[in-house]
């Protein structure tokens, strides 16, 4: 299977979906943080977060969604260092006592949500963290699981998940591609 498996009005549904059921699970939006993790992950949990204050009243969209930048967590510097290092940007009341929500676009061997614990561990100590991602397209490494997830799209390791969004790339689309011939 090669071609488009989310268009944008699958996407919009998706996040629709996760931020609806990110309320229910935390009993609304109190102590929420939203930290995308770049480069798609960032847009994603903006959008997330604009979700969640159009269905919470009170939720500032803006102070509650930061950055999360993994650079020098992840293990296979070693292979690719030339990576150049983010920004990691916190809501200014921190992720001490927070749910921190990661937000990601692809979910697939699990190191860079390991990266991303790490990362916050160093940052602070949340009550909780959470996972929403876009896409979970299998072949886990590690035992960590999504919380939330638009959609579920079993994969081959030759196959590649594509997320465009127009915040980076002028479309949203979730493009499957490769495999077997």
């Amino acid at each position: 299977m090669t071609g488009i498996v989310l268009t944008a009005p699958d996407m919009a549904r998706a996040v629709t979906r996760i931020a609806h059921e990110i309320l229910e699970r935390n009993g609304g939006a109190d102590k929420l943080v939203l930290l995308g993790i770049p480069t798609r992950g960032l847009p994603l949990a903006e959008r997330l977060a604009a979700k969640l204050a159009e269905v919470e009243p009170g939720f500032d969209a803006v102070a509650r969604c930061g950055a999360l930048d993994i650079t020098m967590y992840r293990d296979d510097l070693h292979r690719q260092p030339t990576r150049a290092i983010g920004a990691t940007r916190l809501p200014a009341a921190g992720i001490d006592a927070a749910v921190v929500i990661l937000v990601d676009d692809v979910f697939h061997t699990g190191r860079t949500i390991r990266a991303a614990l790490d990362a916050v561990k160093d940052l602070g100590r949340p009550r909780a963290v959470q996972l929403a991602v876009l896409v979970d397209r299998g072949h886990r490494e590690l035992p960590i699981r999504a919380d939330y997830v638009g959609k579920n799209l079993p994969t081959s390791r030759s196959e590649r998940v594509d997320v465009h969004l127009v915040e980076t790339d002028g479309e949203d689309a979730v493009i499957l591609t490769g495999g077997a011939k």
